[in-house]
Order: C-alpha cells, then structure tokens, then sequence
C-alpha cells in the first residue's frame, strides 16, 4: 500500500491497481468544504489519468459518508460565484461520473445533499448496514446538484425519484439495495474490506470495454455537459431566493423553515 495526492481533507491509498480515495472531515461528517473539494479536484483527475490505477473506491472517515455541502462556506449566494463554484466542483465529479474507470462508493454513514449526489456519480455503491440516504435539499430550498436530478431517475426511475427528491425522506440501507441505489449491503466493520474486493475484480476486468460502456451509458440521456450546465444556473437561481436564505436560517438555527413566507 502507497499513499500520494493526499490532504488532510482527502487521504488517497493505492492498494495495487486499485485507489482508495477517503473524505476526511469526521468533525463535520465529512462535508464538502473547501479543502475536501480542493483535495478532489486535484486527486480524482490525476487517479483517472494515471495509467497504474484501474478502479476508483471512495469513501468516507468514521461514521459519516458525506453530509453534503459546507454551509459555513456559502455566504456569498450571488448567480456569479455560485456559478463558478459548481463549474469548479463539475472538474472531479464530472471525471467520475464520464471517466473510464470504475468508480466504487463504499457507504459508510450518512450521505446527506451533495453526499448522496457522490454516491451516484459512482457506477456501484456497496452500503454499510448504519448507511441512509437523504436528498437534503428540499430542507434548504435549494435544487439537487452534483448532477443528483440526472443519476437518482437513471438509477431507480423517475416516479421514485420524485418521491426521494421532493419529499427529503430517509432512505435507509435495505430500501437503497431493494430500489436500485446501491448493490448490496454488509457490516460496517466490512465495508471497505467488501468494496476494496469488489474494486479488485473490476480492475482485473476490461478497462477497455469497461470506459467504452460507461461513456455509451453516459450518452443514452442526452448531453451531460449541457445537464450541468443547466443545474448550475438552477441552482444559482435557488441559492439567490429567499426561500434559501430561510433554509440557512432554519438549519443553524435547528428549527423548521417557514417557506410559506419567504417567497
């Protein structure tokens, strides 16, 4: 085992062929704050263009996957620099979702907004049995990102994806495996033990086959650059609203939103 790329924020561990990428902001259960996307848009290019690697696992530090998105990092809510902040977050999630090698998510805990967007960007998610889904964004009155509105209905169909996206309920590890979000379900004590193993075959398959298969499925649906690019200015549009700015409030100050009158 080697490590290299690797921040604080984000460890990457080469284990032969394959790399194990870990988000590593256990006090913020693993949020996607500025260092974490930073350590990812530099790791995740260099691993995909890195001739030695043939599969991708990430995962997350202690018992959260990722909670999404760092709110104490979004004070500046104008359509410019939210804009620019999702085109710079497009650079490494775009490389999993359309890169050529196989991208595993080990689930270990909660993978909340933009951390239930990363376990999608993923071509096969393994899930600890203390893993949930939540789609988060409702809560916030904001849009799903990090391409979320494209793979949840690619993945289940869109009458259940409505339902997750719209209601923000909680989807725990046996329903994700049953409806088609992850593939299977094992202890957390085995999580990236189980992941790790299941990485190892894919790299001992096709990389060939396997890059041309992803990019066929990627195009089935349309264009992918111009999905993103109309999230983006979804999103900048949601982050300028009112019914936003209610959602921050509400969430620090641990109470319910009243959207009812912040519209």
């Amino acid at each position: 085992m080697t490590k290299d790329h690797e921040t604080d924020a984000v460890i990457v561990e080469h284990h032969g062929d394959v790399a194990l990428v870990r988000l590593n902001r256990p006090r913020t259960r693993n949020a996607l704050d500025p260092d974490v996307k930073s350590g990812l848009e530099t790791a995740i290019p260099v691993l995909m263009d890195d001739s030695a690697v043939r599969c991708l696992v990430i995962t997350g530090t202690d018992d959260a996957f990722c909670a999404g998105g760092d709110l104490n990092n979004m004070n500046d809510r104008g359509a410019p620099s939210v804009r620019a902040r999702m085109h710079r977050s497009y650079i490494w999630s775009q490389r999993i979702l359309s890169g050529e090698k196989p991208v595993v998510a080990a689930v270990n805990g909660a993978a909340a907004g933009a951390g239930f967007s990363l376990a999608l960007l993923c071509d096969i998610a393994v899930v600890a049995d203390t893993a949930y889904f939540r789609a988060a964004f409702p809560g916030l009155g904001a849009v799903p990102d990090l391409g979320l509105a494209l793979t949840l209905p690619r993945s289940i169909g869109s009458a259940r994806a409505k339902d997750i996206l719209l209601t923000n309920r909680r989807i725990d590890a046996a329903e994700a495996v049953s409806i088609g979000i992850a593939k299977r379900v094992v202890t957390a004590a085995s999580l990236v033990e189980e992941a790790m193993k299941l990485a190892a075959e894919l790299a001992a398959g096709p990389a060939t086959s396997f890059g041309l298969t992803k990019m066929l499925l990627n195009n089935a649906y349309g264009s992918i650059n111009d999905f993103f690019a109309t999230e983006a200015m979804a999103q900048a549009v949601a982050f300028g609203s009112r019914e936003f700015a209610e959602g921050v409030s509400a969430f620090h100050a641990k109470r319910k939103p009243d959207f009812k009158n912040n519209r």
